[in-house]
């Protein structure tokens, strides 16, 4: 199994974004942090320029379901998406929730997993290619 889902495009990555947190809202995933990872490692004095962002995303009543469920899956959350730019194109990807939750080996997290997935790689799809 593929470890990360990952697209690219030619837009923005402040576009991607906010087209981004658009599509996760429709499906009641919300943006908790958006991190400039770029500012950041400048901000502590490291030369790197690549435009980078990890968005960490919830849905609350998804997040209570598999931590209801087991506390450990609690070490996966909130999801992260990745955006960033390298030689022009744009990049947006996730870990896949599926590989994240097979280290705790439960059919009905894998299940819940495999929904979750399906729904934010849809919401990275619609950001990406959806008529504006």
């Amino acid at each position: 199994m593929k470890f990360d889902f990952t697209l690219k495009t030619s837009l923005a990555i402040d576009e991607v974004v906010s087209s981004l947190e658009q599509s996760l809202k429709e499906d009641g995933f919300g943006v908790l942090w958006d991190f400039d990872l770029t500012g950041k490692l400048q901000e502590k004095g490291m030369d790197f320029n690549t435009p980078y962002r990890v968005l960490e995303v919830c849905n609350p009543k998804e997040a209570e379901r598999v931590l209801n469920e087991n506390k450990m899956v609690g070490y996966f959350l909130p999801c992260k998406i990745v955006v960033y730019e390298e030689d022009g194109e744009t990049f947006v990807g996730l870990p896949r929730p599926t590989a994240l939750i097979d280290f705790i080996n439960n059919q009905k997290l894998s299940d819940i997993a495999s929904d979750i997935e399906k729904r934010l790689t849809t919401s990275i799809e619609t950001a990406l290619f959806s008529s504006r």
